[in-house]
């Protein structure tokens, strides 16, 4: 006899954020895609730095990095603060901190 999954359907559907929302978060995880990216926001999760001292950890123009700032940025991903001429960049908030810490917890995480 077939079962039915018409409760299990209406809950979920009502859980279910709206594609609007759901693109947003598909969006939010492409960022994290790109491992040049992901080694800023890992340096960023060490420590706050300015441009140029990334561009050095990862051996890369500061142009580059820059680039990839403003997308991270964009994303609200990192903040900024000048001080002087310089400015540093840090990780936004306390959940880019968990994502990161999550993610490597998952990676290392023994099955």
């Amino acid at each position: 006899m077939p079962h039915s999954h018409e409760e299990l359907l209406l809950r979920v559907r009502t859980e279910l954020p709206t594609d609007e929302l759901l693109s947003d978060l598909s969006d939010l995880f492409k960022i994290f895609a790109d491992s040049t990216r992901v080694k800023i926001l890992y340096a960023l999760f060490e420590s706050e730095m300015c441009v140029c001292a990334i561009a050095e950890l990862l051996g890369m123009t500061q142009s580059a990095i820059s680039h990839q700032l403003r997308i991270l940025k964009d994303a609200n991903l990192v903040g900024n603060r000048r001080e002087g001429k310089t400015i540093y960049y840090f990780l936004s908030d306390d959940h880019v901190r968990t994502i990161i810490a999550q993610g490597f917890e998952h990676l290392i995480e023994k099955h």
